[in-house]
């Protein structure tokens, strides 16, 4: 639902920025915030400019990584399935656009950052929910592991003091 969602709305934007704004065209004209109307032949960032055919090859390898990787997830959380909606709707979108136009329309102008859109966007908050999945089930593996060994170890100790349990003849 997430990958129609952001895929859906990348291109809507999109295409009111290419039917509202000149390349090149802001709105406003001036301030920190603004729809700028720009093609980006590059990546993230605007690097690899003029490298459109590479990427696009690029895009559609990483589409269909992204797809197996997926499924070969057992028991996606809602998490994971959130965090991969949105890496392939941003990714699809993106792709889309450098089959179609050659290139990449990108609109948000915020202050010093290069221009993006929806799907750069979704890319990016997909990695960030992917890491954080990951960093906070790593740490909850880490307890789990702690806590299974204290109480292994704890289990060990009372048999060992169980009454009847010769510990000294077990040794020999």
């Amino acid at each position: 639902m997430l990958l129609v969602a952001s895929f859906g709305l990348d291109q809507l934007t999109k295409a009111i920025v290419r039917g509202q704004l000149r390349v090149g065209e802001s709105w406003p004209e001036e301030g920190f915030f603004r729809f700028t109307h720009a093609w980006n032949t590059g990546t993230a960032f605007s690097l690899l400019q003029d490298q459109s055919t590479l990427l696009t090859f690029v895009s559609f390898g990483a589409v269909i990584a992204l797809y197996f990787v997926y499924r070969s997830v057992e028991s996606p959380t809602i998490w994971v399935r959130m965090a991969f909606g949105l890496l392939l709707g941003g990714a699809l979108g993106n792709l889309l656009d450098r089959l179609r136009l050659g290139h990449v329309t990108d609109f948000f102008d915020v202050g010093p950052w290069p221009i993006f859109n929806i799907a750069d966007s979704s890319i990016v908050v997909g990695i960030f929910v992917l890491f954080l999945y990951f960093w906070f089930n790593s740490e909850d593996k880490k307890e789990s592991q702690a806590e299974n060994s204290t109480s292994e170890a704890g289990d060990a100790a009372a048999i060992t003091q169980q009454p009847g349990v010769d510990t000294q003849q077990e040794q020999s």
